[in-house]
């Protein structure tokens, strides 16, 4: 039995409300029976049609990292967030920092972090990007201590409404507030993706400074960075390369 497009559009619109979750088109195509299964044409434009139909509406359709889902649209967050009582999470400078150099210089370890920020990296702050599974380790360093490599999850690329690290803002648009990815906005105000409040319950690191990871990147060119670094550029240059130094990476499925 073959099913029409209509019917296919409807079949993958009614799941993705109910997963909960991003879905990818290979776990779509295993909602149906194989005598039933619609080629694969029919699911990407079944996704065409629903992007479309939603297009301007209070929720919308995203490809993230770890596949399609709806959530909330960018301009009503501010709105939908008031759903919830608790204040949105507001994160350090200094861990935001630290996150935006994991995420354009991966993989780097802790102490070349703290070399290009001059400033220590509070375990922390560590602790937090790990929990919050928006970091793992990645491999280690083939040196003496051979210290860990840090680099992004998956977890991260959804948060942020990412679907690859080619997304990520160039570093002209996070020094321009008025120019930040759009795509952000929904993080800024304190909304998850799917719609939920996040609230940072880290103590330390001075959680009431820099609130947002625009601001934050933003705020790598400003006072927390040593003098002989001044710019964002010269931050993420300052980090060494994969070729510089041998290293010894895990493989991991996630990313």
């Amino acid at each position: 039995m073959s099913l029409d497009q209509d019917t296919v559009k409807r079949i993958v619109e009614g799941a993705l409300f109910a997963a909960g979750q991003p879905m990818k088109l290979e776990k779509l195509a295993g909602l149906f029976l194989e005598e039933e299964a619609p080629p694969t044409e029919m699911l990407v434009e079944a996704i065409n049609q629903l992007k479309a139909e939603y297009e301007g509406r209070g929720v919308m359709l995203k490809e993230v990292a770890s596949g399609f889902r709806f959530q909330v649209e960018e301009t009503v967050g501010e709105w939908v967030s008031r759903l919830w009582e608790e204040k949105p999470a507001r994160y350090s400078r200094a861990l935001l920092e630290t996150l935006a150099l994991i995420a354009y210089r991966q993989p780097i370890t802790r102490g070349e972090i703290e070399e290009i920020r001059g400033v220590s990296v509070s375990s922390h702050i560590t602790k937090t990007l790990l929990e919050r599974e928006w970091i793992r380790v990645v491999g280690h360093r083939d040196v003496p201590g051979r210290p860990a490599m840090y680099g992004t999850t998956r977890n991260f690329l959804d948060y942020f409404n990412l679907k690859n690290l080619d997304e990520l803002p160039s570093l002209a648009e996070i020094r321009d507030l008025d120019a930040i990815n759009a795509e952000l906005e929904l993080v800024q105000q304190g909304l998850d993706p799917n719609g939920q409040l996040d609230v940072d319950d880290g103590p330390e690191d001075g959680v009431d400074d820099a609130t947002t990871p625009s601001q934050a990147l933003d705020s790598m060119e400003e006072a927390e960075v040593e003098p002989a670094v001044a710019s964002a550029d010269e931050m993420i240059q300052e980090a060494p390369t994969d070729a510089e130094e041998s290293v010894i990476v895990k493989p991991d499925e996630n990313t």
